[in-house]
């Protein structure tokens, strides 16, 4: 490589740029893959230069290698002879093979003066049987400086080059597109058509045409094929020490290029997923409060059923106290015990039992529609669970982790508190608040038997003070009437006091359960929330920086392509394979 200050700077600051790249890869959580790629792109720049053959199988690779070098280096056949990548260089001893650290990456060595400070690079043909032969030669590709593809004259550029030929392009890769088996062409036209179909597709894959050479591997080898001067000059100006040069810096900006790409196609796909998962927690908010706007509504009806029992017992107390209250019932008026005893059965008659019965009723209702909405909720984050709409990375996996987080703590929620639990402790909750309501009446007694003692107590107030009015000195004529009218009153006020304790208790007790639910919901998407916070801010934080990666990347992809001018535009015209 061509030793100047300019260069130098060149290379300390391409350092730092991979250097950058490569801590934005990790700390992002890109694939193992992309975090390596970056990885060979810094090891790249203490390489030798590299100089990779590429074509399909029977293209005839190891005839023309053979045929460039001058000598039969390499094993030649119509199978597929090539079973790994060769890098041959300059060595003292003919064919003499080294390992590396890669299996199937073999280093051989063979007298090649014109090759010094060059690897020359013999891959596996790309559409070979053997598929791992195009994973080799793919995995390859991104360490070349420069790419000799390799086609052949009577199948010129196929569909797989073409797709091949798009990789190359894709990491930056300057490519001479050369046509192998140009001695089976016989016409001066035939040559001119396989040349200018051979550039226009090359054209189209890279949006640039590259030099095109049509060429004989087996006529050089018999003794001098002109296509193989052509070559050999394009070469020579491309192998020169400054060319070389700029191409050794450039092949690792391609390679930039392409990683900074797949970052910010990441990155906008976990934008958009996170945009979306905003919206999922959204929707779960959406859904808690119609839930809450739901429960309110039955409760509503709930309490109406409610009210209406009551109504029906003040029906009946009205009716009680107008027939009992009068002066052909003097006997009975004198009798208290006769008098409450036939309260409780004609007025109070199955009214407890019927509260019982509608707070189980209402219990049962609420379980079912609370247990119904977690329910729906599970359904609802199974359906946003992508089965792939971010790469695998350190982000998809967390982000899957605490949905399921969330429907885990929904189905944990079905199963350990089952509806039997719920209502047991809906049921204690309510006793516990009617035992405050009725000081101590209902004891150890249901809702309903709590009631019943309410009533009771209800009963006694305005029976007692009855009886306490209708003494044998204090009969006269407007006792009876007064003490009428008084019970009414006193049994409207009780009525009305007991609706507001119903309403209260039930009331309550839905709030609280109903506040249990929703801790238990924002407990388990809390997780999920502070984590798109803080995706969100490292998105952003990524985007920032990866910005300011692909500006220096652009400066210096400005200043390393005017090391040099690219190479004389003459020889790629092929003319002299004519």
């Amino acid at each position: 490589m061509l030793v100047s200050s300019r260069v130098q700077d060149l290379l300390g600051r391409e350092r730092a740029l991979l250097g950058d790249v490569l801590g934005l890869l990790v700390g992002q959580g890109a694939p193992p893959e992309v975090v390596e790629g970056a990885r060979v792109a810094v090891r790249a720049l203490d390489e030798a230069f590299l100089l990779v053959v590429v074509g399909e199988f029977n293209a005839g690779k190891s005839s023309f290698v053979n045929a460039l070098l001058g000598a039969s280096v390499l094993p030649e056949g119509v199978t597929p002879t090539t079973d790994r990548i060769y890098v041959l260089v300059n060595g003292e001893v003919p064919g003499q093979m080294e390992a590396t650290r890669d299996p199937f990456v073999s280093r051989l060595t063979y007298p090649l003066p014109s090759l010094e400070g060059v690897a020359l690079v013999d891959t596996p043909g790309t559409n070979a049987i053997v598929r791992q032969h195009q994973a080799l030669t793919e995995g390859f590709l991104p360490r070349a400086d420069l790419v000799l593809f390799l086609t052949s004259a009577d199948r010129p550029f196929t569909e797989s080059e073409r797709q091949f030929l798009s990789l190359a392009a894709r990491w930056g890769r300057s490519v001479i597109m050369v046509v192998n088996k140009a001695d089976l062409l016989e016409t001066p036209e035939q040559r001119a058509q396989v040349r200018e179909f051979v550039e226009a597709g090359a054209r189209g894959v890279l949006g640039l045409t590259p030099p095109v050479l049509l060429i004989s591997a087996r006529a050089e080898q018999r003794g001098g094929d002109v296509g193989f001067h052509a070559l050999r000059e394009v070469l020579r100006l491309r192998l020169s020490e400054v060319e070389r040069t700029r191409l050794k810096l450039l092949s690792p900006l391609g390679t930039v290029a392409e990683l900074l790409a797949g970052e910010e196609a990441r990155g906008a796909a976990a934008r958009q997923t996170l945009a979306e998962d905003l919206g999922v927690l959204r929707e779960l908010e959406e859904r808690q409060r119609a839930h809450q706007e739901s429960t309110l509504g039955e409760l509503d009806g709930q309490l109406n059923r409610v009210n209406r029992l009551l109504s029906e017992f003040e029906v009946r107390a009205d009716r009680f106290i107008d027939e009992k209250l009068r002066f052909g019932n003097l006997r009975g008026l004198l009798n208290g015990r006769e008098l409450e005893e036939a309260f409780r059965r004609e007025a109070v008659a199955e009214l407890p039992d019927a509260i019982d019965r509608q707070f189980g009723t209402m219990i049962d209702r609420f379980v079912e529609v609370n247990l119904g909405f977690w329910e729906d909720v599970q359904v609802f984050l199974a359906r946003r669970q992508p089965e792939s709409a971010v790469a695998r990375t350190r982000f998809s996996y967390d982000r899957a982790a605490l949905l399921e987080g969330i429907a885990g703590s929904a189905q944990q929620h079905l199963e350990a508190t089952t509806q039997t639990e719920l209502a047991r402790q809906l049921s204690r909750d309510a006793e516990d608040a009617m035992k405050g309501a009725v000081g101590g009446l209902a004891g150890g007694l249901g809702i309903g038997a709590g009631l019943g003692a309410l009533i009771g107590a209800s009963a006694l107030d305005f029976t007692g003070g009855i009886l306490a009015g209708l003494t044998l000195g204090s009969l006269g004529l407007f006792v009876l009437p007064n003490k009428r009218i008084q019970a009414h009153r006193q049994l409207r006020e009780k009525v009305a006091a007991l609706r507001e304790v119903l309403e209260r208790i039930v009331r309550s007790e839905y709030g609280r359960e109903q506040e249990r639910a929703d801790t238990r919901l924002r407990d388990a998407v809390r997780p999920f929330t502070q984590f798109t916070a803080q995706e969100q801010t490292r998105l952003n934080d990524a985007e920032q920086k990866l910005a300011a990666l692909q500006l220096e990347l652009q400066a210096l992809r400005t200043e390393v392509q005017a090391l040099a001018a690219p190479p004389s535009a003459a020889p790629s015209s092929g003319g002299a394979a004519d």
